[in-house]
């Protein structure tokens, strides 16, 4: 009796009391036990993956456009030149998607952010204006077309060279030099670092280079038509294959155009209308297509040009294919 009095001076039940010890027992085991806390796990969005394997393919297509003009003397002409810029700014942009997975993963700081934008953004801008630009030698070689060889029109590739790149560098620059929001959340864009603003202005100035693009490639339907039209006046035997041949320049021209609208447009209205509040996967959904204009240009212009097919198989096998060497060159040829 004296006993159970003596266990049973807390008030509590022995049950409850030998609990407790057991989990005080337990506590002080588990103390002196180190804790070891599992490191915490590299965790990959598929999206950054697909946009990282996208510009490996850019940076690959392009590097082989970039050597082939690089390297081969007889390729100066000013439509070599601006197949070449087109080539080097997407090489660029597969550089910058590529460094952007890595650093995003691997060196994350607010300098390689702004370096990284600043790369991409300058390299697709001059993607873009380097269409642009083959778009008016386009037109130039049909309008002037007695002209169109001359100094003149190779003096006017350099200075549109100079001006898109010179245009497209302070595009690039403007996140770099401050405008961005990584001190103001509240005034990104779609894209982080870049401002709402900035984001506006590169889509309105995509619009407006569209709208330009398509200008142009109405009058070059026109010209290439009236001639069809004159010279099946005057040689009715030599109307059909001058019919081929400008609707070949003019076919190119079209699915140029149409690539480059499907590629960009759902990214451009996307960045005007949205903001960082939205699902990052609506970015990602818009941005992938962009980048396949940047896989689709080598083969639309360079790796269908005869010159650019010749001077491949010469670095390739050694020997020009009889089917290209009694081909003759089209000026319509892109």
């Amino acid at each position: 009796m004296n006993e159970d009095l003596k266990v049973n001076l807390s008030g509590l039940p022995r049950d409850y009391l030998d609990a407790g010890a057991a989990e005080n027992v337990s506590a002080a085991v588990s103390s002196q036990v180190p804790v070891v806390e599992p490191e915490p796990e590299l965790v990959v969005n598929p999206w950054d993956i697909v946009l990282c394997t996208s510009g490996t393919l850019i940076s690959c297509e392009n590097a082989i456009v970039v050597l082939i003009i690089f390297h081969n003397p007889s390729l100066r002409a000013p439509m070599f030149l601006l197949i070449g810029s087109l080539a080097l700014a997407d090489l660029l942009a597969g550089v910058g998607l590529i460094v952007n997975f890595v650093f995003a993963y691997l060196l994350q700081s607010e300098a390689t952010k702004l370096v990284t934008i600043g790369l991409i953004v300058a390299s697709f801008s001059a993607s873009v204006c380097s269409l642009l630009a083959i778009t008016v030698d386009r037109y130039l070689s049909l309008y002037y077309a007695l002209t169109y060889h001359s100094e003149r029109t190779v003096t006017f590739t350099y200075v549109m060279l100079v001006m898109l790149w010179g245009a497209s560098i302070c595009l690039g620059l403007l996140p770099v030099l401050g405008w961005n929001c990584l001190r103001d959340e509240s005034t990104c864009s779609v894209v982080r670092p870049l401002t709402k603003n900035n984001a506006a202005i590169l889509s309105v100035s995509f619009l407006f280079t569209f709208a330009l693009m398509l200008q142009l490639y109405i009058q070059i339907c026109k010209i290439v038509m009236r001639h069809a039209h004159q010279i099946a006046l005057q040689h009715h035997f030599l109307a059909t294959s001058h019919y081929v041949t400008t609707r070949k320049g003019v076919s190119t021209l079209a699915i140029i155009l149409g690539t480059f609208a499907a590629c960009w447009m759902p990214f451009t209205l996307y960045s005007l209308i949205a903001d960082y509040t939205y699902p990052s996967m609506y970015t990602y959904a818009t941005l992938l297509p962009a980048t396949y204009n940047s896989i689709i240009n080598p083969v639309i212009y360079a790796f269908r040009n005869q010159e650019i097919q010749k001077a491949l198989c010469l670095i390739c096998c050694g020997c020009i294919p009889s089917s290209l060497s009694q081909r003759a060159r089209s000026p319509s040829d892109v």
